[in-house]
């Protein structure tokens, strides 16, 4: 089992390599965004689509149904869904699929800034599968537990953005704001750290401002 994971991932990695050549031919930024189902991914991507400044895509990835996808449609992005099946997270082969889906769309990735991935909402398999991004983003809603970082310190450890989303919920949900950052800081210690919320636009700007790839 473990000659076959270690083989997977190293056909991953190829593709890999590939992506981020093409991504980087393309100057665009590509960031994967991860975490659990229901933290709020689709809706953060909702309002930086509405608060971006430029040309932003996304990919998006789910075990079934493209209702994310026709959300973030609905709110004037282009977007692609890759339908996972039995398969918990994406594999650079099929982002690659997607990207090429994207440009037969009439969407170049030469025309565009960012582009996001919103990986299947999953703690664990997304972790060990490079996309070719530039970055990680990796969300942790209010509510969700101060120590899931700890629990699940293979994600957070990979990340260069952690937001602390649902930030509007945080007293209702009796969030302990500090217990939360001592994870994160344990575990991801070199990730910048925001607070946002989807719902009011808090700390959306400066989100922005760290995903851009230029200065807004």
């Amino acid at each position: 089992m473990l000659t076959l994971t270690d083989r997977l991932l190293a056909h991953n990695d190829v593709q890999a390599a590939a992506n981020r050549q093409r991504f980087a031919a393309a100057g665009v930024k590509v960031v994967n965004l991860l975490a659990s189902p229901g933290s709020g991914k689709t809706a953060l991507l909702e309002r930086l689509a509405q608060a971006a400044r430029g040309a932003m895509a996304v990919i998006v990835g789910d075990l079934a149904t493209d209702n994310d996808a026709r959300r973030l449609r609905a709110a004037g992005v282009p977007a692609v869904q890759i339908t996972t099946g039995q398969a918990c997270h994406l594999e650079a082969a099929m982002v690659q699929r997607a990207v090429d889906a994207l440009e037969a769309q009439g969407q170049l990735l030469k025309d565009l800034e960012l582009l996001m991935i919103e990986n299947v909402g999953n703690l664990v398999c997304p972790a060990a599968y490079d996309l070719g991004e530039s970055q990680r983003l990796v969300l942790l809603a209010a509510g969700e537990g101060e120590d899931k970082p700890l629990k699940y310190p293979a994600l957070f450890h990979g990340a260069d953005l952690v937001v602390i989303s649902k930030i509007d919920l945080a007293e209702a949900v009796a969030f302990d704001r500090p217990q939360a950052l001592r994870a994160i800081a344990t575990v991801a210690p070199k990730a910048r750290v925001f607070a946002c919320s989807a719902r009011s636009g808090a700390g959306i700007d400066a989100l922005l401002q760290a995903l851009w790839p230029v200065p807004l």
